[in-house]
C-alpha cells in the first residue's frame, strides 16, 4: 500500500492566510498552524509528527514553515527520516528521501545551510 501524502502549512497570526501554501497539492491530510515557528513545540506540528508513518511523504511550502532554527529543522527531518518519511519542500524543490546515516546528515545539513544562507535548493 502506497504511503499517504500528508501537508503541514503554518502561519504566524490568525490574520494570515494557509490558503496558497500547499494549493494544487493531492493531499490525504493536513495540518494547519496558526503559530510562531520559533519552537517546535506547535501543538498541530505535534500531531502530524505522531500521524505520520513509513512511506508517507511531508509536503510543507518552505523549510522556515516547519521550523525557523536550523537545529530544530534537524531534529524534526532527522525524526522523519528515522520513520522513513519522504520530507517535500515545494518552495526552492527540495526533497529528502531516506538515506543512510552519514549521507543523510551531509544531506540535511547542506540543504538547510543553503536555505538559511539565502541559496536555493542543493
Amino acid at each position: 500500500m502506497p504511503g499517504k501524502d500528508i501537508g503541514y502549512v503554518r502561519v504566524s497570526t490568525h490574520d494570515q492566510n494557509t490558503a496558497r501554501q500547499l494549493d494544487g497539492i493531492h493531499l490525504d491530510k493536513v495540518f494547519e498552524e496558526h503559530a510562531s515557528g520559533k519552537n517546535a513545540d506547535r501543538p498541530a506540528l505535534q500531531a502530524c509528527l505522531e500521524y505520520i508513518r513509513d512511506g508517507d511523504t511531508l509536503h510543507v511550502h518552505s523549510i522556515d514553515r516547519l521550523a525557523r532554527n536550523l537545529q530544530d529543522l534537524l531534529s524534526i527531518v532527522t525524526g522523519l527520516k528515522e520513520k522513513g518519511v519522504t520530507v517535500k519542500f515545494h518552495k526552492g524543490k527540495t526533497r529528502l528521501c531516506r538515506k543512510r546515516r552519514r549521507e543523510q546528515r551531509r544531506c540535511l545539513s547542506g540543504t538547510a545551510t543553503a536555505h538559511y544562507r539565502g541559496g536555493g535548493a542543493v
